[in-house]
């Protein structure tokens, strides 16, 4: 759908150089839409889209995926910046610049990145592909006509502890064949303070893309979907794992067989402190909104759920939340814990995951909001965890720093996994090194060439 012309202006001030890049870049301001009511919060968007490639790499897709998802997010409070068909200069540019703006910004502002274009991993880096860069091009010519998601944004945005970055990757393919025999997805990542890094699909697995022009892919469709309905108290951080559920579930079960087959599992890394709720007329941090549709008694409930941090306690007191509020507005979030918790307990009922209560009730060296995540089945803050834990020096210390990697790893951290890998070759272990680094390739984690088993 297009935006009233209202809505759609060249992209002026300290984003001037963009304009003239083609096709087109363009500015949609929050301020113009009928949002209901200001934005607490400054909201700043970069959509990139990239289709044109060389035949038959072209992305029919993309250019709704980018019109489409600035629909949503200028109707969600957000200053968007849409880019089409950059090459790698002006690719790297608008990066830039972006990063800039950010930087410049009050440090509560939350932002988001987008990418729909062909990417891929080459030494270990993840690269988003310059618009008519082919994809099957030698690596010297990819490197060079590419930007560096790690380096020259992920690392290069500021943190923000009291507020958000998202990263949203949405590396797709079109030709099926191609991608069945294809595995050499984008490599995992380790989100920094204050970010949500999100792929469209598992690391090291390939994204499908309709061939045409009038759909969307299915997880910018997702995405987008979620984000027009998401309810007030709906945090982004819950707003992707909703993203990843659809992306699962209309995949699983499209009619297409080889669709069913390619089923994406989309990754998300999650290192954001301060919860951030999608709806911009509110302020971030509130654990939930209270309205007419929340009893008190809800209120506290849900407030109790969000204390513990023992996945069989809050597995059971979710369920008995469903019970007891079966129409509760917060039945999503509830569900997520629930679903968060029943993977937790999988986990750690397996015989490769040596970690006890006593881990989740021990107060955490920097902070509980890890151990309250770790809980949920979050596979970042488990690998926190296991950091903090190494880092005391002691006998103890080391027991758990094992038991939480082995925990991250099982619940599918690829970084945890290498990491547990070079424990275990220092502790003369090698059949469990040999194991653990297999896992970390089998999660999509490679890690860089030449570093000597070692990680920078």
């Amino acid at each position: 759908m297009s935006l009233p012309n209202a809505r759609r202006r060249l992209l002026l001030g300290q984003f001037a150089s963009l304009a003239a890049l083609g096709p087109w870049c363009q500015r949609l301001s929050a301020a113009t839409a009928n949002t209901g009511g200001a934005a607490a919060q400054h909201r700043l968007a970069l959509l990139v889209g990239n289709g044109d490639y060389p035949s038959p790499h072209d992305l029919p897709p993309i250019s709704k995926n980018v019109m489409d998802l600035g629909d949503a997010l200028v109707a969600r409070g957000f200053d968007v910046t849409q880019a089409m068909n950059l090459d790698e200069a002006n690719l790297a540019r608008v990066t830039a610049d972006f990063v800039g703006r950010i930087r410049r910004a009050p440090p509560n502002t939350v932002t988001l990145f987008y990418y729909a274009g062909h990417g891929l991993q080459v030494d270990a880096n993840n690269l988003l592909l310059g618009s008519g860069t082919n994809p099957e091009a030698g690596r010297a010519d990819l490197l060079a006509r590419s930007l560096v998601l790690q380096n020259k944004l992920i690392a290069a945005l500021p943190p923000r502890p009291m507020a958000l970055n998202m990263t949203v990757i949405d590396a797709c393919r079109t030709d099926l064949r191609r991608a069945f025999g294809d595995r050499d997805g984008l490599n995992q990542v380790e989100a920094p303070l204050g970010s949500l890094v999100c792929f469209s699909t598992a690391a090291g697995q390939p994204a499908v893309s309709p061939a045409s022009a009038d759909q969307n892919t299915f997880y910018t469709a997702s995405l987008v979907k979620c984000l027009r309905r998401a309810a007030p108290h709906t945090t982004f951080q819950e707003l992707f794992r909703l993203v990843k559920q659809d992306v699962e579930q209309t995949m699983l079960g499209h009619p297409l067989p080889a669709i069913r087959q390619l089923a994406q599992r989309p990754f998300i890394a999650d290192n954001a402190p301060v919860p951030c709720l999608v709806s911009p007329a509110q302020v971030a941090g509130q654990a939930v909104v209270q309205g007419p549709t929340i009893s008190p008694q809800e209120q506290s409930d849900w407030e109790h759920l969000l204390r513990l941090t023992w996945p069989v306690d809050l597995l059971a007191q979710t369920q008995a939340f469903l019970q007891h509020h079966p129409a509760s507005a917060l039945r999503e979030s509830v569900l997520l814990l629930r679903d968060g918790a029943a993977q937790a307990l999988t986990v750690l009922r397996s015989n490769q995951v040596n970690l006890y209560k006593t881990s989740f009730v021990a107060p955490a060296t920097q902070g509980h909001e890890d151990l309250l995540r770790a809980a949920r089945g979050d596979k970042d803050a488990a690998a926190r965890i296991a950091r903090q834990h190494k880092a005391l020096g002691t006998p103890q210390g080391l027991l758990r720093y094992e038991g939480w990697l082995q925990y991250a790893a099982a619940l599918g951290n690829g970084i945890a996994s290498y990491d547990l890998a070079l424990h275990y070759r220092e502790t003369a272990q090698p059949l469990l090194a040999a194991q653990a680094e297999a896992q970390a390739l089998a999660l999509g984690y490679s890690p860089p060439r030449g570093l000597d088993h070692a990680r920078k």
